[in-house]
């Protein structure tokens, strides 16, 4: 894998579709995302916190009051729109910047919980941006996760299997991850597996880093 040449992919297809990316996604959002996102910030305590694929800023309206948020994009004209949306909200201690999730120009131990929806189906290399994600929170941090990934039903799996390629090619993103495996391949103590559709296709995942006091424990469904 060239990370390097499959980033640039990533990032030219969302800079083509940055201005038409919420009218894409609008149905979907109003019936499923919004409330999924909405119970996912809920659990985020903070004080620091990471939002990888900040996008055009989705969440931005779910983020809690209390936290010191630093949101980044691979893509800066979806970044463009986020930056406009964080401006509407009012939001304080949020700062949005361009950055590749796979090479991220924090120090570790920086944050106390990493956030990140619907965004490791398209990032070029995803155990390595999961490891970075590891690398930059405190030990006993988590990581929350909105995903979809390749569905747990056989036939539509295989099905998912066959059509993932040529739909990264047009649009960045695989539909065929097995994100629950690259968490755990990154590092990550799964503590929660949440399906939220009954094809297993979308999930809620809570993983911990390893540190004093923490057990790892698996629930998963």
């Amino acid at each position: 894998m060239n990370k390097q040449r499959d980033s640039a992919h990533t990032r030219s297809r969302y800079d083509l579709l940055a201005p038409v990316y919420n009218l894409m996604e609008w149905p979907l959002e109003r019936l499923l995302f919004q409330s999924w996102r909405r119970e996912l910030w809920r659990e985020v305590e903070g004080p620091q916190v990471l939002e990888i694929g900040v996008g055009t800023g989705k969440n931005i309206p779910f983020y809690p009051d209390h936290i010191t948020l630093t949101g980044i994009d691979l893509s800066p004209r979806m970044l463009a729109r986020g930056q406009k949306e964080l401006a509407k909200s009012g939001k304080k201690h949020v700062t949005l910047r361009e950055m590749d999730a796979q090479q991220m120009n924090f120090e570790d131990h920086t944050f106390d919980e990493v956030v990140a929806t619907f965004v490791f189906c398209s990032v070029p290399d995803a155990v390595a941006g999961l490891q970075e994600a590891l690398r930059v929170t405190r030990p006993g941090g988590t990581l929350h996760l909105l995903e979809h990934m390749r569905s747990d039903h056989p036939l539509l799996g295989t099905v998912m299997n066959t059509i993932d390629h040529p739909l990264h090619y047009l649009s960045s993103v695989h539909i065929a991850r097995r994100t629950v495996d690259n968490v755990e391949k990154a590092g990550w103590m799964i503590n929660e597996v949440q399906p939220l559709s009954f094809t297993g296709i979308v999930k809620r995942i809570r993983a911990t880093k390893a540190g004093r006091d923490v057990e790892h424990h698996a629930d998963q469904e």
